[in-house]
């Protein structure tokens, strides 16, 4: 296999998946590569209690019932619609059940406002038609399409922000399980095999940016997947990633647990600041997500490793954060300069350790900025 940047799920957990599959003996709907009850075994990893040879890992850290209605929805007709803030692992989520279930992950459609229609259907390829015809051999089947075909799971991305003609090509789709081709006489239509469905995400920030009609909405079952509050669930979840970001650029650095617990209460602290602000003006435009301190951590590892001494400090992961989380000026800036001196500075004060060196680190950066 060639290097990747990032392999697709599939890959990733290839030899894992090829033991669960080995020792599954569960029910399998339709065409599943994995029963249901091992589908959420690669999801949320094993426990004692399972009595497994190996360990599997956890790959998700969120409710134990989220994941289940997710599979349930697949397992049953209709899509499934997963629904929450930016960062919180929806695509993530995505990746992993059609990993586990299909086998393949990659049959992705990125909804934006330029999304067609052929996006999700189907276009042509204009040379051979030019040359041979309209013909099967000439269509160039969407990745929806494909997972039609294949009777496997397909992903579309960022729903709501694909217009509303995008949309309504999917009911027919979500509804009627094929995709007629007018353009052909013979071998015209496309039926969906056993086993396919539609996994979406949608950010629950954009909201009016397309909102779907109440015709999609019936082809969905929604799971809302909440922001990580819990430190626990947050920092393990911190950790997974960030491992694997070290894995991926061949760094070899510890992440001081002192450091870890200063970046969650500050993305805490934040959290509370912006759901007791009263406009947008006094609300950071980042969404703070667990994905945004994950960005932040990797950010102040690659500069300890190219510009520092290959140890993270307090300073580096202050001018990170500042770095990451001010993307306005001057609004950004002026919320996180209230948060250094209201809340980090009494801190540093009161329970020492790397707060006053995060204290520093952070004036700096504001001061560079302003």
């Amino acid at each position: 296999m060639t290097d990747m940047l990032r392999a697709p799920a599939e890959v990733k957990y290839a030899d894992e998946l090829d033991w669960l599959e080995s020792i599954d003996d569960g029910p399998k709907p339709f065409s599943w590569r994995l029963s249901p009850k091992m589908v959420r075994l690669f999801v949320l990893g094993s426990e004692r209690a399972d009595g497994l040879d190996r360990e599997v890992s956890q790959k998700w850290f969120g409710d134990r019932s989220f994941v289940e209605r997710s599979i349930v929805t697949l397992a049953s007709d209709r899509g499934l619609l997963l629904i929450g803030d930016p960062g919180t692992g929806k695509s993530w989520l995505a990746e992993l059940l059609a990993a586990a279930i299909s086998r393949n992950s990659t049959l992705v459609v990125q909804g934006t406002a330029g999304t067609t229609e052929d996006h999700i259907k189907y276009s042509w390829n204009v040379s051979m038609v030019i040359a041979k015809g309209q013909s099967r051999a000439s269509m160039i089947p969407s990745p929806i399409m494909t997972a039609m075909e294949r009777g496997v799971i397909g992903r579309f991305e960022e729903l709501t922000r694909s217009t509303s003609d995008v949309q309504d090509a999917l009911i027919s789709i979500l509804s009627e399980k094929y995709v007629s081709i007018p353009e052909l006489d013979d071998d015209n239509i496309v039926f969906a095999q056993p086993g396919f469905s539609i996994i979406a995400t949608a950010n629950s920030r954009d909201r009016g940016v397309n909102d779907l009609s109440s015709a999609l909405k019936r082809r969905f079952n929604f799971v809302r997947i909440p922001v990580v509050t819990n430190k626990r669930s947050e920092a393990e979840i911190v950790r997974f990633r960030t491992t694997e970001l070290l894995r991926r650029h061949q760094i070899e650095l510890d992440v001081p647990p002192n450091l870890l617990d200063i970046l969650l209460q500050s993305f805490a602290d934040l959290r509370t600041a912006a759901a007791s602000a009263t406009s947008d003006d006094e609300k950071l435009e980042s969404a703070l997500s667990t994905a945004e301190q994950i960005g932040v951590l990797e950010d102040a590892i690659l500069h300890s490793t190219f510009f520092g001494d290959r140890t993270l400090r307090a300073q580096t992961l202050a001018g990170s954060l500042v770095g990451s989380l001010a993307r306005r000026s001057p609004e950004d800036l002026a919320i996180l300069n209230k948060y250094w001196h209201g809340v980090v500075e009494p801190r540093s004060k009161q329970d020492g350790g790397e707060w006053p060196a995060f204290l520093e680190g952070g004036r700096e950066a504001i001061a560079t900025l302003s």
